[in-house]
């Protein structure tokens, strides 16, 4: 059987298996901001034909590049200023340890510290001890120092390689925006190629799924941030607006995001002796900020990707756990593309 096989065939086979393995490897420290470039421009390219680019009489570059402007405004901007609030308060909490290092501790811990219900005696006992022996102290806020600093040094690098990103994902939707017209081209055929109907009607539904989980996830955000900006102001929050700009990029992290800021702000209400604002902002966070993520985004999520909630929940969360970020997108659309196929199969077998 073997010496039937042509050998130029065979070589020829090797090639593009080489010339694809290739490719992949090339590519795939970059298959994420691609892929994000690719959520972005399926999301905004209706925009961009039938808004922006008439006015711009056709011209593709100026428009590319002025959805490249749009995007980094609406990116990398508040990211831009998140990173610096971050680091700013790293700075703040080695000041105060060095602070303490030179000064010492009070004989007694603050009254909300020490009022801490199961663990607030042993605080109190805990700091007593560290208050009375000098040595001791300074000795556990040197080695806090350490930690500190590489916790400020590892933000610092999550903040840069997220900016990077962005910038190699505005760089890859430039060519997207200006010449859309030829990728979409080149999808169609591609679809209409592997899949005939079949394969068109699952780019159209790969659409459709993507674009309903963008729209759920930056309705939900925005709407999180703008509710936890009223809560935070009315609770006489300081940094009120970044600390909004905070819950819009951690909503993306369902059900657990955006506790982590408004929980950390309750604490900070009682810890200031605001036992009342610190009860409303829990309130307010479990009910108001967080409720909205439990109702509005599935919602948004199953309407716009045509999705039951069950399967873009299991979608979302299983891509996560899976793909990281890019997940959030992928999860969804690889269970809608499937449920596709399904419910073809179940037609057919019916028909027969």
């Amino acid at each position: 059987m073997l010496a039937e096989f042509d050998p130029k065939r065979l070589a020829q086979i090797a090639l593009v298996v080489l010339l694809i393995v290739g490719c992949i490897a090339v590519v795939l420290p970059f298959v994420g901001a691609i892929l994000f470039a690719f959520v972005i421009w399926i999301c905004s390219w209706n925009f961009y034909c039938n808004r922006l680019l008439p006015r711009l009489g056709g011209r593709r570059s100026l428009g590319a590049s002025l959805m490249v402007l749009i995007l980094t405004l609406i990116l990398i901007l508040p990211t831009f200023i998140l990173a610096s609030s971050l680091a700013s308060g790293a700075d703040g909490v080695i000041a105060f340890i060095k602070s303490h290092i030179d000064t010492g501790l009070p004989a007694t811990p603050p009254t909300w510290l020490a009022g801490l219900p199961l663990i607030g005696d042993d605080i109190d006992r805990f700091w007593q001890q560290m208050a009375s022996d000098r040595e001791a102290l300074n000795a556990a806020l040197r080695q806090l120092i350490v930690p500190a600093r590489g916790l400020v040094l590892a933000a610092a690098g999550i903040a840069a390689n997220g900016l990077l990103q962005m910038v190699l994902v505005l760089f890859v939707a430039f060519f997207l925006f200006r010449d859309g017209e030829m990728f979409s081209q080149a999808l169609t055929v591609a679809a209409n190629k592997l899949g005939g109907e079949l394969g068109a009607g699952m780019l159209v539904r790969a659409h459709d799924t993507v674009f309903g989980v963008m729209v759920g996830l930056v309705g939900t955000a925005a709407a999180q941030g703008t509710v936890a900006i009223i809560g935070f102001l009315i609770a006489g929050v300081p940094g009120a607006m970044v600390l909004g700009f905070a819950t819009f990029f951690f909503s993306i992290m369902p059900a657990v995001g955006p506790p982590l800021i408004w929980g950390g702000v309750a604490i900070w209400l009682y810890g200031e002796g605001q036992t009342g604002w610190a009860i409303f902002m829990v309130l307010y966070g479990t009910f108001v900020i967080s409720g909205i993520d439990n109702l509005i985004r599935p919602i948004l999520m199953a309407r716009g990707a045509g999705l039951s909630t069950l399967l873009v929940a299991l979608g979302v969360l299983g891509g996560v756990l899976v793909s990281g970020f890019i997940g959030i997108f992928l999860g969804p659309v690889l269970l809608a593309l499937g449920q596709m196929l399904f419910t073809r199969w179940i037609g057919q077998e019916q028909a027969t």
